[in-house]
C-alpha cells in the first residue's frame, strides 16, 4: 500500500506544478502540468490512444525542464528515465508497461509515439492561443508556434494546428475572437 500511497504524491506533484514555460512567460494563471497531461489523454480520443498519460508523468519527481533551464537534453533524459523507474516501481505488475510506453514515447519512433508528440507539441499550441485571446495579447505568445513549425506529422493534427493558425490570424487581424471560442 505505501507504493500506491506515493504513487498518488507524485501525483498529486503535477496536479500543482506550474508549466515552467509559461512561468517564464508570466503568464498569469498558468496551467498545471496535470492540466495539461488531461487535455492531452483526452485529446488521445481522436484516435483511440492512451500513450499520452505517461509523457510527463516524471515531472512529479524533476519538475517541468524547459530547454531555458540551463539543463541539456541528455542530463534531462537521465534524471526523467530515473525519476519514471522510481515511480514504475511504486505500480508492482504494472511497472513493465509504463517504462515501455515511457520508452516509446521518448524514442520517437513509432506512430503512437509520434501521435503522442504531436499531442505534446498540440496543447502547447492551443495553449499558447488561449492565453492570448484570454489576456488580450494577440501574438504575444508566437515564439511557442515558431517552435512548432514543421514538427507535426499526423494528418488530422496538422489540420486541426492549421485551424488554431487560421483563427489566430483572424482574431488579431480583427480584435475580434471567434464567436464560436465564447
Amino acid at each position: 500500500m505505501n507504493n500506491y500511497i506515493k504513487f498518488m504524491e507524485v501525483l498529486g506533484n503535477v496536479k500543482h506544478l506550474k508549466r515552467t514555460g509559461w512561468v517564464l512567460r508570466k503568464v498569469k494563471d498558468c496551467e498545471t502540468v496535470s492540466g495539461h497531461m488531461y487535455r492531452m489523454a483526452m485529446m488521445s480520443f481522436f484516435l483511440e490512444d492512451t500513450h499520452a498519460l505517461v509523457h510527463d508523468l516524471a515531472e512529479g519527481i524533476v519538475g517541468d525542464i524547459t530547454p531555458y533551464c540551463g539543463i541539456s537534453r541528455e542530463e534531462k533524459l537521465l534524471k526523467e528515465f530515473s525519476a519514471m523507474t522510481e515511480i514504475a516501481s511504486l505500480l508492482g505488475p504494472n511497472k513493465d508497461k509504463l517504462l515501455a510506453l515511457f520508452n516509446e514515447y521518448e524514442e520517437g519512433k513509432t506512430p503512437e509515439a509520434k501521435f503522442v508528440k504531436d499531442l505534446d507539441r498540440l496543447d502547447m499550441v492551443m495553449q499558447a492561443y488561449e492565453y492570448e485571446k484570454r489576456d488580450s495579447c494577440p501574438q504575444k505568445l508566437q515564439e511557442f508556434f515558431d517552435s512548432t513549425e514543421n514538427k507535426f506529422s499526423h494528418p488530422l493534427v496538422v489540420d486541426i494546428v492549421n485551424g488554431i493558425k487560421e483563427q489566430r490570424s483572424k482574431s488579431a487581424a480583427t480584435g475580434v475572437d471567434n464567436p464560436m471560442n465564447k
